[in-house]
């Protein structure tokens, strides 16, 4: 994929997402009487401007869609007439600052859980039963007692309800004391308990870099075997043609295929066409002809489909949800992950959780146009991340973030006076020196990725 089509994705998140965040600033400080100047949606010079409303508020869409920003009146800044003090930033009452300052990341919170609350009233929740496949010999899993097949059902008593709950169950526990028990059934059908055990913290903090967690403590998730399909969609075109679970796909177009993805992106490519198909069954192979269907991609882009899947329709579970249910769910998982962020970045900052997982503007993009590619679904839950971690990182305590401004109000409320200017300026540039050893750390990790 293209560096362009990275770079087009990454400014529609990031523009969007930062104008979420300003809105919040705007909408908050206008509902309580602060007067604002400008609403910009991008830096440098304008491309469009209007002046609107009783306080000719200047609304700006600027050159440069990386960002953007609300300019309230601040004596700071400049000059006040005496009238117009009462609206000033650093007149009004500190909790009101404060409400104002809260209202960014809220609502990059609450945008978060719009987007998967409607995804999920849309499409319900499936989830898939994360079962154990590779077990290596004597790593930590084999040493205690994991098999292959074993179905994962709880986690230190929580129930696992698919591969995120495991994996975030899993860097909790080995960032945290290092050991976890696991309720499994195995392939008897018994229900028995695996207690991981790591003592050694050097080790657990290689199992939080990225991709090591499953290495580190020695199993994979179970995959169907190459081709092999796990399920067919009753009357679709796989089905018309003959082809059966268990069955497995050979070739298209006389094209060898290795596994599910060669098929994927084959099919995909051919929407409402003839193609034919060579599957073995038992031994035998048969080449059946097949027209496929069409599914509407965005974008207007119409993808092929046959109507197969690579996993067992038991390893699956579906369920619909209500406008009520989904939206428990949605404020659920928000906080969920939050937490889970607030916990790995303390840890990070306590050594126990490798700064290899910061990520940069480079591996953001990446994530953009792969999500993109893979359609509107998988971009939805992209914003979702980012936007709960927009959210988070901007509540930090650091003073050139919305946190920081939040610590210096409430200490101005609390002394009953602002705090001195060098604080301020001290505050700022600890601030500024921290975002860059932490932009840099995530430059560093974005470059490492791509060269390794």
């Amino acid at each position: 994929m293209s560096f362009v089509w990275y770079l087009i994705w990454f400014v529609v998140a990031v523009g969007l997402l930062v104008t979420v965040h300003e809105f919040g600033h705007f909408w908050v400080a206008r509902r309580l009487g602060f007067k604002v100047l400008r609403f910009s949606v991008g830096f440098g010079r304008p491309l469009l401007r209007r002046v609107a409303g009783v306080d000719q508020v200047e609304y700006v869409v600027a050159a440069i869609p990386l960002g953007g920003y609300v300019k309230l009146l601040d004596e700071r800044e400049g000059p006040v007439a005496a009238a117009e003090l009462p609206r000033s930033f650093t007149r009004r009452p500190p909790w009101q600052r404060i409400a104002v300052l809260l209202a960014g990341p809220a609502f990059n919170i609450l945008f978060a859980i719009v987007v998967l609350w409607a995804m999920l009233w849309a499409s319900g929740i499936t989830e898939i039963q994360p079962r154990v496949g590779t077990v290596m010999p004597n790593s930590i899993a084999a040493r205690a007692g994991l098999r292959y097949g074993d179905d994962i059902r709880t986690i230190d008593g929580a129930p696992v309800s698919g591969p995120r709950d495991l994996i975030f169950g899993l860097l909790d526990a080995m960032s945290g004391r290092g050991e976890t028990t696991l309720q499994v059934r195995g392939s008897d059908g018994a229900l028995r308990e695996v207690h991981l055990n790591v003592p050694d913290a050097t080790q657990r903090r290689r199992l939080t870099e990225p991709a090591e967690l499953f290495r580190g403590l020695g199993f994979e998730f179970w995959s169907p075997p190459d081709g092999v399909v796990g399920q067919v969609t009753p009357n679709g075109p796989a089905a018309r043609a003959g082809l059966k679970p268990d069955d497995r796909i050979v070739a298209i177009d006389g094209k060898p295929v290795k596994g599910f993805e060669d098929i994927v992106h084959l099919v995909s490519a051919r929407p409402d066409a003839a193609l034919n198909l060579t599957y073995s069954r038992a031994g035998v192979e048969h080449t059946v002809q097949l027209h496929t269907g069409a599914e509407q991609h965005w974008f207007g882009k119409r993808i092929g489909r046959i109507g197969v899947g690579a996993l067992p329709a038991n390893m699956q579970l579906h369920t619909d949800l209500g406008p009520a249910q989904a939206f428990g769910y949605a404020v659920n998982e928000a906080w969920s992950m939050t937490l889970m962020q607030g916990r790995m970045f303390y840890r990070m900052l306590l050594g126990r959780v490798s700064l290899k997982n910061l990520s940069g503007p480079l591996s953001i993009a990446e994530f953009a146009g792969e999500s993109a590619e893979a359609g509107v679904a998988s971009f939805l839950s992209f914003l979702v991340l980012i936007s709960l971690s927009l959210g988070f990182l901007n509540l930090l305590p650091i003073p050139i973030l919305d946190g920081g401004q939040i610590l210096f109000q409430l200490v101005e409320w609390l002394k009953g006076s602002p705090m001195s200017e060098r604080a301020q300026a001290l505050g700022q540039q600890l601030g500024i020196a921290l975002l860059i050893v932490l932009m840099g750390v995530a430059l560093y990790n974005d470059f490492a990725r791509q060269f390794s």
